[in-house]
């Protein structure tokens, strides 16, 4: 019988609003009979937490953010003649600050660990979460991985410190590995795979044929995302107005909600949609439930997400798995993902004529529409399954312990 472990797994904010598919490897962890305790820094703000399984989630996960000053002197004064003082010295102010505001978050993990016998925790973060993990460790605490989910700019200083001292990483592109490659030689740990994200294909799928948009009937469009300006909703937005201007009558829903929880980026879209005369034709659903997200899925004639950057994209996996026709941007690793034309439909990022160009083609072709439905739910069942991040995670702290 394989060999049960009790497995840490710290996700920043957790539960936040785009942080479905932490669940869905949590579950498929536990049903291959593993332990997992959830771990997290800080509870997100109210207007993110939206899912059925958030409550759940909450009362099953330690937050460990707070600081506490006795704590972190106390870790500090253990971890500074050790080699932090050397690396506070190269990484400079910015890291400091970082392990100053960690620091008894990192002390209070190794007595979490130590009294639940943890085998190895588990990081999906590259930030202060990571650095936590690193500075646990190296108090005395359990052995820790990463996952690197987006560019390595977004996770803040430190990076070779904490990379340097986990057991594995997994990352979720080839074309990320590249560039942690070229970033952080000779800083990496021992193995690094390339696992990408994944949905849970039996609950995200069709019960019935997708119905391509009918003549003289409004073309439904759902969009899913964080508000935020990298997302591209605006430029959405603006491909909405061509294709009204041009006679194509087209109604959008964008699920999501900006970091603030709705007081932050939301207003400024907000007044981009009412200066575009767009407020009978898209609607903004603030952070919605993941089965609501599905019924949103099911009922569109295709998925649009017209983002500047993105690492893989989830909210793109989801609606390959729904059949539902998907059009993206050419933009970070979603390529990895769909392949243009033929599971999916790719345009330059920052061009909402293009955008308008290929929804409006994809309205008029039912066939192409249908097409790009079925081969991209058959892209996500081989390649992009929730199970499979799991396994990885399983197979390389197997591996790692082993030594």
């Amino acid at each position: 019988m394989p060999q049960k472990l009790r497995i840490g797994y710290l996700v920043p904010q957790f539960p936040g609003q785009t942080h479905i598919f932490f669940w869905r490897e949590v579950q498929a962890l536990e049903r291959m009979g593993h332990e997992v305790h959830l771990l997290s820094t800080r509870v997100p703000p109210l207007g993110l937490i939206a899912h059925s399984w958030s409550k759940e989630a909450i009362a099953r996960t330690t937050y460990l953010g707070e600081v506490r000053p006795l704590s972190a002197a106390g870790a500090a004064a253990l971890l500074l003649p050790r080699g932090l003082l050397l690396d506070l010295l190269r990484e400079g102010p910015r890291f400091a600050r970082d392990v100053a505001l960690t620091l008894s978050a990192a002390a209070a993990l190794r007595d979490y660990a130590a009294a639940h016998r943890l085998d190895h925790v588990h990081v999906h973060s590259c930030g202060r979460a990571a650095l936590v993990a690193n500075l646990a460790h190296r108090l005395g605490g359990v052995p820790y991985s990463l996952t690197l989910h987006g560019p390595l700019s977004d996770y803040g200083p430190g990076q070779r410190v904490k990379w340097r001292g986990a057991a594995f990483a997994t990352v979720i592109t080839r074309r990320l590995t590249e560039e942690l490659h070229a970033a952080l030689a000779g800083h990496l740990p021992p193995r690094l795979v390339i696992r990408p994200m994944g949905v849970d294909t039996d609950v995200l799928r069709r019960d019935l044929p997708y119905v391509p948009p009918e003549k003289g009937r409004p073309v439904r469009l759902f969009s899913c995302g964080r508000l935020n300006v990298v997302k591209g909703h605006q430029d959405l937005m603006s491909a909405m107005r061509q294709l009204l201007d041009q006679g194509v009558d087209v109604r959008l829903e964008i699920a999501g909600e900006d970091d603030a929880g709705g007081s932050g980026y939301r207003k400024e879209l907000a007044a981009h949609l009412r200066k575009l005369r767009l407020q009978d034709h898209v609607k903004l659903l603030g952070a919605i439930d993941a089965g609501a997200v599905r019924d949103k899925l099911l009922s569109a004639h295709a998925f649009v997400l017209a983002s500047w950057h993105e690492p893989l994209g989830v909210a793109y996996m989801e609606a390959m798995a729904c059949g539902v026709p998907t059009i993206g941007t050419d933009a970070g690793g979603v390529r990895e993902l769909i392949d243009d034309g033929h599971s999916g439909k790719l345009v330059a990022p920052k061009d909402p004529t293009a955008l308008a160009r290929a929804i409006r083609e994809l309205a008029q072709n039912p066939e192409s529409a249908r097409r790009f439905g079925e081969a991209g739910r058959a892209r996500v069942e081989e390649g992009f399954r929730a199970s499979l991040g799991a396994e990885t995670l399983v197979e390389e702290i197997l591996r790692a312990r082993q030594g």
